[in-house]
């Protein structure tokens, strides 16, 4: 059985991976420390962006799971109802034109 470590802690070492990187990330809404979900959503600052949060896969290894992608505006109005019904939720933006910053984040254990 594997230890959990609580979203505080991953939220803390995910910031200091990104800051190693020089990829601007933002705590938009800060959730539980010990147990709230986390949306990640990378904004590629061309009015684009995608909003994904940890999931299982068919082994029940932690994998990223895409929750809204397209136009700005329509994945900032998903988010704005998931706030709504969860409030132990965290909500992180990471800009980055390529896009590439969810494929770091993997590398950040849950």
């Amino acid at each position: 059985m594997s230890a959990r470590v609580t979203s505080g802690f991953w939220i803390s070492a995910f910031r200091q991976h990104m800051d190693a990187l020089n990829i601007p990330v933002y705590i938009r809404a800060h959730g539980d420390e010990t147990a709230g979900a986390i949306l990640l959503k990378i904004d590629t600052l061309d009015g684009k962006s995608q909003t994904y949060t940890l999931g299982h896969d068919i082994d029940g290894r932690e994998t990223w799971v895409e929750l809204a992608s397209g136009p700005d505006a329509e994945v900032e109005a998903s988010l704005q109802r998931q706030m709504k019904t969860d409030p132990d939720l965290w909500i992180i933006e990471v800009e980055d034109r390529s896009g590439q910053a969810l494929f770091t984040a993997g590398q950040i254990p849950r």
